[in-house]
């Protein structure tokens, strides 16, 4: 195979007269030569500039509507669902410590988004090494280009188990953190546990959130949840939200106004969180734009109704969430 920077001539008219097809809106002939590329070894992408080829990745890609054409995991008794945007060393150290730290009947399903800075290589080559434990799919589009609820209800979509675990690759168990978790659900009125739970603080107009302690609390950090499959498909993440920031808690709202409890869980479960790269190191305008418009739906739809909260026995003192 020739060189990433050099495809050769064959490829490259090939590349040619896709654009010349696209630029026509002949979009059958555009997707005909497409694959012709692939078939070379090489994947075609639109640019501002025209288009880019690159060598055709060990896996294959699909869009995130073909996800659910199939599902995944189904004899595990939990699928933990990862999104993967970048970060291939977080990536894998997320999922080391889960292959260390919870038993084989739990299985990695992982989403690579768009094969950002080699993340889905390295995704791809833990699959290959642990095949019965980690399970990789792999979407053209970035989370940037998907947005992060589209993502993720897809990837809910394709895990098979009655419990789905949510979890964020900057998230790393230092120990079984996960089993406390899913003994929570045994009770069949909890259709979510998580690790850090927070509450609406009334006395500020729902205008903030406030960490909680284990048992009920109004909603769930997306960091590390586990939650009922047909919960979180009955009330999946709004479809708009494209920002993880606040999309975790609005979700956790609407799964709690349709009838269930979120629970966290016990003080001290052994996990912790390195630098989360997709809020620290996100662009700051797209970050906080998309976060507000989150807020302010959230406040649309749920402010004034108290079903959409735990029950309350006293106010609350706890410190506001950062």
């Amino acid at each position: 195979m020739a060189d990433s920077a050099q495809p050769p001539a064959e490829v490259v008219a090939l590349a040619e007269q896709r654009a010349e097809a696209r630029s026509a809106k002949d979009f059958a002939r555009s997707d005909a030569l497409r694959d012709e590329i692939a078939a070379l070894g090489f994947v075609v992408t639109d640019t501002p500039a025209g288009y880019a080829l690159a060598p055709r990745p060990p896996f294959d890609v699909v869009t995130l509507d073909r996800l659910g054409d199939a599902t995944f995991a189904a004899d595990a008794r939990c699928a933990v669902a990862l999104l993967v945007d970048g970060w291939a060393d977080d990536g894998r150290t997320c999922v080391e410590a889960l292959l260390r730290h919870t038993p084989d009947d739990v299985v990695v399903v992982a989403l690579d988004l768009g094969n950002v800075d080699g993340a889905g290589l390295e995704l791809h080559r833990l699959a290959q090494d642990h095949p019965t434990r980690v399970i990789d799919l792999h979407a053209a589009s970035t989370m940037a280009q998907a947005g992060w609820s589209s993502s993720l209800t897809a990837l809910m979509q394709a895990c098979a188990p009655d419990v789905i675990a949510v979890m964020d690759i900057s998230t790393v168990l230092d120990g079984d953190a996960l089993t406390p978790l899913l003994e929570l659900l045994d009770d069949a009125s909890v259709v979510a546990a998580g690790w850090r739970g927070v509450d609406v603080d009334l006395a500020d107009n729902w205008r903030s959130f406030v960490d909680a302690g284990p048992g009920d609390v109004d909603a769930l950090l997306g960091y590390l949840l586990v939650v009922r499959r047909a919960a979180a498909l009955a009330s999946p993440p709004h479809p708009k939200a494209r920002f993880y920031r606040n999309a975790d808690m609005e979700w956790c709202l609407a799964m709690r106004e349709a009838g269930g409890r979120l629970v966290a869980g016990p003080a001290g479960l052994p996990v912790h969180q390195e630098r989360h790269h997709g809020y620290h190191d996100s662009d700051p305008e797209y970050r906080d734009r998309e976060s507000r418009r989150t807020y302010d739906r959230l406040l649309q739809r749920f402010r004034g109704h108290p079903d959409a909260l735990r029950p309350r026995t006293a106010p609350s003192s706890v410190s506001p969430v950062t």
